[in-house]
């Protein structure tokens, strides 16, 4: 590496860790360079991600970033597509963040967001379908969900915050999601809000955590059919401070 240059660790995911073949890279680029340079010096790297390139969602240190932006020497960036759509409380009222491998035991995070005060649990239980219901449809024969972990958990306790803020009376929150080799009707995701009575926003909030969460969290899966195999990317593209 030249004295004069700055170095990153690049990380691929989903479909670009795909068409890369790669799923990492040392990158080195001049001091003062930007996010749409080191673009163009991962694309002269790896031409196969042109089409890609259109719409990729870029991380600098775990945080969304933008052409714009100055990268820092020995900078961590990630590179994905629009995300696709044991447990222990944090604190007291519990916010649970996980990401397993595991069966997820929804009695489990039900029982730890419950307290003497807890009247109430929204529960939303996001399960494998074993047919897509896109176009003619397709039998899943398994899903292969796969998270960058460090960024994951910020961006769910992120979302954690962004729910205690808009609806004061929830106590606890919890973000579970499974990742690895799923096979249909299996429990890939739980979001679950508690609160002293059911009318203190428990519902929206629940609904509000999962949607939040298939936007600005990194989280991609990949449907295996009886027709082959494809990765689900969302539409959603984060906005500056997300």
């Amino acid at each position: 590496m030249s004295s004069m240059s700055n170095q990153a660790r690049v990380l691929f995911f989903a479909t670009l860790r795909d068409k890369a073949g790669v799923s990492k890279a040392t990158l080195e680029y001049p001091p003062g360079a930007h996010i749409s340079d080191i673009k163009q010096l991962v694309l002269q790297q790896y031409p196969g991600l042109k089409q890609s390139m259109e719409t990729v969602i870029v991380a600098l240190n775990h945080e969304f970033a933008f052409d714009e932006d100055e990268v820092p020497d020995q900078a961590e960036i990630a590179m994905f597509p629009p995300v696709s759509g044991g447990v222990v409380p944090d604190n007291n009222p519990p916010t649970i963040i996980s990401i397993v491998e595991h069966e997820i035991d929804i009695n489990q995070i039900n029982a730890a967001l419950t307290s003497a005060t807890t009247g109430a649990v929204c529960i939303f239980s996001g399960t494998v379908r074993g047919k897509t219901s896109r176009g003619v449809g397709k039998q899943t024969e398994h899903l292969e969900y796969e998270a960058y972990e460090a960024m994951a958990k910020q961006k769910m306790h992120q979302i954690c915050t962004e729910i205690r803020s808009r609806w004061k009376e929830v106590e606890g929150i919890a973000m579970v999601q499974r990742v690895g080799h799923l096979l249909p009707g299996t429990v890939s995701v739980i979001v679950a809000c508690s609160a002293s009575h059911r009318d203190s926003g428990v519902f929206e909030a629940t609904r509000y955590g999962i949607d939040r969460l298939k936007e600005i969290v990194p989280i991609w899966k990949k449907e295996v059919s009886t027709d082959g195999e494809e990765w689900v990317e969302g539409e959603y593209i984060p906005q500056r401070g997300e």
